[in-house]
């Protein structure tokens, strides 16, 4: 079982950061805050290429993945990253299917599975 789900993309890597926002809005999920790690991380002197986290959620599966086991808190929100590695531009993000195996004691039923095909769809059709 694979961590994540990676593809590259032919488009510019800010038109492949929004397309990813406006998939995330077209699947009723909300964007909560993007971290432009490229930016940080110049700031203080490193160089890195460009590279943006972009958390984001569904209050309704949060909650109901909360109230399973309030340790899964640890990996919300959802993220999607959009960075360049050798002048190519990647969508990855986290597979939720992974749940299961950090939090075996939590009845998830086949909600992770439903949420990665989600985000799955989204990095598809942002691409």
């Amino acid at each position: 079982m694979e961590f994540d789900y990676t593809i590259t993309t032919k488009k510019t890597f800010d038109i492949a950061t929004q397309s990813v926002q406006d998939e995330i809005a077209k699947a009723n999920m909300r964007v909560l805050y993007i971290h432009d790690v490229q930016k940080a991380l110049t700031e203080k002197g490193f160089e890195r290429d460009s590279f943006k986290i972009i958390e984001f959620c569904s209050a309704k599966f949060a909650n109901e993945f909360l109230n399973k086991d309030i340790k899964i808190g640890l990996c919300l929100p959802c993220k999607i990253n959009v960075y360049i590695k050798d002048g190519r531009t990647f969508i990855s993000g986290m597979r939720p299917i992974i749940l299961s195996q950090f939090f075996p004691q939590a009845d998830l039923g086949e909600r992770p599975k439903e949420i990665d095909q989600i985000i799955q769809n989204i990095i598809n059709k942002a691409k």
